[in-house]
């Protein structure tokens, strides 16, 4: 298993550099396909029948093509046609479905695609393909560093009943680590030529960052625990699905976004 999940994780970052690194309509087709893969698999999970998920494709389809073209004043009415569309398929196929696969759709849609999408929506700002690498940075090395120190000093339980391994000194420890990880990163990343990256700038949006990416691990935690499952699906071997292993990217992604408007003052 750990050589599957290793191999399997080179070739996860070599292609996430790719795209990432590409960024433009390559990296917004990729998101757009994680996101009705992470669909579907929450889809499965909470039982959510085909004919009414495919509300929700479709709005995450037209979600990604509002921000191909640009036009992300049609995002709030999207949205509200999305709303009244489950609503309109709870109501005149009642009883077929439960209010909460109903509400699982409309969740699904900010859950999965909205907020997936702001690795996008970072690699399009000024400096965007620096500041882009913060949301993994943050999110998978605060997993890393968290890790680490949850087994050296870890004695006090973060979420006991969710998630019993991991410990408030572990979630520290990543938060840390994020933030230091951050500044080496602004230290590097300075030497690229038009590139203003300051470390305490940075250090607070990964430590932030790192913060966030731990309620988003643990919230997927906690609808696999509701429902008794250990991994969303079997899309990347030894990780699980595409929730399982951008859970906390997802959290992470719109935070960074905005730190990288407000304070790095990318605007």
């Amino acid at each position: 298993m750990f050589k599957t999940r290793l191999l399997s994780g080179i070739v996860l970052v070599i292609v996430l550099i790719g795209t990432v690194g590409c960024g433009g309509r390559l990296l917004l087709a990729v998101l757009a396909a994680l996101s009705l893969i992470g669909l579907s698999e929450l889809y499965k999970v909470v039982g959510v029948e085909k004919s009414l998920g495919a509300a929700g494709y479709i709005a995450a389809v037209g979600y990604y093509l509002l921000l191909l073209t640009g036009q992300t004043e049609y995002m709030m009415p999207l949205t509200i046609m999305l709303l009244v569309a489950v609503m309109g398929i709870y109501v005149f196929a009642f009883p077929s479905f439960r209010a909460e696969q109903v509400m699982t759709v409309f969740f699904g849609f900010f859950y999965v695609a909205l907020m997936l999408s702001y690795v996008y929506q970072t690699r399009m700002l000024p400096e965007g393909g620096v500041i882009v690498w913060l949301i993994f940075l943050s999110s998978w090395g605060c997993d890393t560093c968290a890790y680490c120190v949850g087994v050296l000093i870890g004695k006090h339980k973060m979420a006991p009943k969710l998630s019993p391994k991991k410990s408030v000194e572990g979630g520290i420890g990543g938060i840390v680590g994020a933030a230091l990880l951050g500044a080496l990163f602004a230290f590097a990343a300075g030497g690229i030529k038009e590139v203003s990256a300051n470390p305490f700038h940075y250090a607070v949006i990964c430590g932030v960052g790192g913060a966030i990416s731990q309620v988003g691990d643990l919230a997927a935690s906690a609808i696999k625990r509701n429902h008794e499952i250990k991994d969303y699906g079997k899309l990347i071997p030894g990780h699980g699905g595409v929730l399982d292993r951008f859970d906390s990217v997802i959290f992470t992604a719109p935070i960074i976004y905005y730190l990288a408007l407000y304070l790095v003052g990318t605007i």
